[in-house]
């Protein structure tokens, strides 16, 4: 009886040892991948650091994911009237499970400056913050995701083209995630989650009020595991209405999706946003820990 007693503490001391853990989010490491993109230059649709960035991301995934593959497609750039080809960039973990749901991020930048000296207004931007900030989280998953199989089936979709666009005229933006949306090229996700600008030193993501519209209960749930990780800088006050990559999903699509955004880069008072002040100096990795630890504690929680 006692040999038996030792055997069932034993046994049970090595399944609580099997049991997984959530995995753990480096915000260094999501920083890492922030930089290495923006080696690369400006990513303005039709540049060279657009096409050279590209081949980061596929030799990246194609590494880490189960499958990988581009959508692309052709559009006129403004103001040249270019025709460039772009490419939505598609890495799938477990992409047999029965659930699905889809994590996403723009890698594009802005090809011209909306402030600052007006002698650069027609230079393109870095996008440290707008743009590599969301990648960055999203390829650090990927390395977690292929540590770590999770019990769901992940998409993760990197959209192009979503930064072009002309202001006072919303559809003009997200070109890339139309796209994907009119010609979906995956299984019909059950929600999507999309980030974008949460690298700047002073993160605060508040709801965005049409992802609260679009899917209450995701944001509900995300904000509630939020707090209860007491990631500080989510904020379950509402603010503004973002007209970002979420917005075709939900319009055109149908998928319920919902934007995790900073509006202020970095602050109320003073704004980085689409000037050649968005560069890596600006950024810091507090936002991406912050965001990439509550995605990985939502994923791996999933029944």
């Amino acid at each position: 009886m006692k040999n038996l007693y030792i055997y069932i503490n034993i046994l049970a001391i090595s399944l609580v040892g099997c049991q997984s853990k959530t995995p753990i989010f480096s915000g260094d490491n999501a920083f890492k991948h922030l930089v290495k993109q923006c080696s690369f230059g400006p990513r303005d649709p039709g540049s060279v650091g657009h096409r050279n960035t590209l081949n980061y991301y596929l030799e990246t995934f194609k590494g880490l994911a189960d499958t990988v593959f581009t959508q692309s497609f052709e559009d006129v750039m403004p103001r040249t009237g270019d025709k460039v080809m772009m490419s939505n960039v598609i890495a799938q973990f477990n992409p047999a499970a029965s659930k699905q749901i889809m994590l996403s991020a723009h890698w594009d930048t802005r090809p011209w400056a909306d402030y600052g000296s007006i002698m650069r207004r027609n230079v393109p931007i870095l996008g440290a913050n707008d743009g590599a900030s969301g990648v960055a989280v999203l390829i650090e998953l990927a390395y977690i995701l292929r540590a770590t199989s999770p019990p769901i089936g992940v998409s993760l979709v990197l959209f192009d083209a979503e930064d072009y666009g002309s202001s006072g005229d919303s559809w003009s933006y997200a070109i890339g995630s139309q796209y994907f949306a009119k010609n979906l090229p995956i299984a019909f996700p059950e929600y999507a989650i999309n980030v974008d600008m949460v690298a700047d030193k002073q993160p605060q993501f508040f709801v965005e009020r049409i992802s609260y519209q679009q899917n209450p209960n995701l944001v509900t749930e995300l904000w509630d595991l939020a707090d209860k990780l007491g990631l500080k800088a989510f904020s379950k006050e509402a603010r503004h209405s973002i007209f970002d990559d979420h917005v075709p999903l939900y319009e055109i699509a149908g998928i319920p999706a919902i934007d995790i955004i900073d509006f202020d880069f970095p602050n109320e008072t003073v704004n980085y946003h689409h000037t050649h002040n968005d560069v890596v100096e600006n950024c810091s990795s507090e936002g991406l820990y912050q965001v990439g630890t509550l995605l990985v504690n939502h994923i791996y929680s999933i029944k």
